[in-house]
């Protein structure tokens, strides 16, 4: 069987909420990350076989099969394909699985894989105004707990479901946000370091957008104790414990070693093995557990092998619940930040994920490194990479 290998990963910086990012199209946006791509390998794109692009609000100006514009708007060639998938928060880590599963199985050399999300252009929920997305039969299925008065329009919800979350697992607000101060602590630190330089796309304009801009310098358990519940009144959930509503872009390069060697190409990790799991979409967000105990026991390997691990901040018990859970070094724990401090642009944080993730392994020769990430409805991917 093939090998799949990552040659190279690269993002835009993140963009907050009406921020830098907002002005730009999510199809070029996504088109500069893939122009990126191309400028720093070198490849011809019409080597490329696929464009696999996660987005999850495809409608407005994201609508239409956005992984196809994306391919328009960075000049490549129009032989080369393009597809738009959505699996919620992980849909551009969905789409890097797939991507890496179409080399090992032969049907494609080199494939692009990524995701873009411009939330202030095509607002979170965008979609679910227009109808409602469960059915009958779902909402039937649940309809004890949808009908309690715990969930709001008796849909499904995230905040609720990280208000259980913390519940279930007896984490209070001050750890809650012990937590997410430490990812802006992290965050800060990495930027300062110079550790996401290699891996930026720059946004040119009066002045270049270089740097993560959600970032809030400063914040303590203290400044976030000032922050009202956004879920129950006597909620521990609130906007400094969560993720940032951003724009974003990110894209990974995968091929195999000998079509890597013929380009001139030198790989950066291999794609190790990878898994997907449901949980209680009630719940919602604890699909990386499963899914993360699903993989060690496909790849393997044991929590301790893994010398890095990027769960994303969705809301701070999610990586919580996890890491008592699954009993990692805490201080593997997304330790650049996460989603808290810098934001989380839906459909391309897969890809940022894997982006921070691939580059911090070779910086700092970590072997083994795992991504997951919980989604909406209650699944989450979960993958392992390792470091050539």
């Amino acid at each position: 069987m093939p090998e799949a290998v990552i040659v190279d990963a690269v993002r835009t910086p993140i963009g907050k909420r009406n921020g830098t990012l907002s002005n730009i199209h999510p199809a070029d946006l996504a088109g500069r990350v893939l122009q990126d791509l191309q400028r720093r390998t070198g490849i011809d794109p019409e080597v490329v076989d696929d464009v696999v692009w996660g987005c999850v609000n495809q409608v407005g100006d994201q609508a239409a099969q956005i992984g196809r514009y994306a391919v328009l708007a960075a000049g490549w060639p129009e032989t080369v394909p393009g597809i738009t998938l959505n699996r919620a928060c992980g849909s551009s880590q969905s789409a890097f699985d797939f991507a890496a599963g179409m080399v090992l199985a032969g049907q494609y050399d080199v494939v692009v894989a990524g995701g873009v999300e411009s939330m202030s252009r095509v607002p979170l929920g965008a979609g679910r105004d227009l109808g409602r997305p469960f059915g009958s039969l779902a909402r039937e299925r649940y309809a004890a707990d949808l009908e309690s008065g715990e969930f709001p329009n008796q849909d499904f919800n995230q905040g609720i479901g990280a208000e259980r979350i913390a519940a279930r697992w007896g984490f209070d607000r001050r750890r809650l946000d012990e937590y997410s101060s430490r990812s802006h602590e992290l965050a800060a630190a990495a930027i300062d370091s110079g550790a996401f330089d290699g891996q930026l796309v720059r946004i040119p304009g009066k002045e270049d957008f270089v740097a993560d801009e959600g970032l809030r310098r400063g914040t303590s358990p203290e400044t976030l104790a000032t922050l009202k519940p956004s879920f129950r009144e006597d909620g521990v959930i609130h906007a400094g414990n969560a993720s940032q509503i951003s724009d974003g872009a990110s894209a990974v390069l995968i091929t195999t070693p000998e079509r890597a060697r013929e380009l001139g190409l030198t790989p950066i990790a291999r794609y190790h093995s990878g898994a997907v799991s449901g949980a209680d979409p009630l719940m919602m967000l604890t699909g990386p557990i499963p899914a993360t105990r699903k993989l060690l026991k496909r790849s393997g390997l044991s929590i301790s092998d893994i010398g890095a691990f990027e769960v994303n901040e969705a809301f701070a018990p999610v990586p919580l619940a996890w890491l008592a859970e699954l009993g990692a070094d805490e201080a593997a724990l997304n330790p650049l930040g996460g989603a808290i401090a810098v934001g989380h642009p839906l459909g391309a944080s897969g890809t940022i994920l894997m982006t921070r993730l691939v580059h911090h392994m070779r910086d700092k020769g970590i072997r083994y490194g795992l991504q997951t990430m919980c989604e909406g409805g209650g699944t989450a991917n979960a993958t392992v990479i390792e470091l050539l």
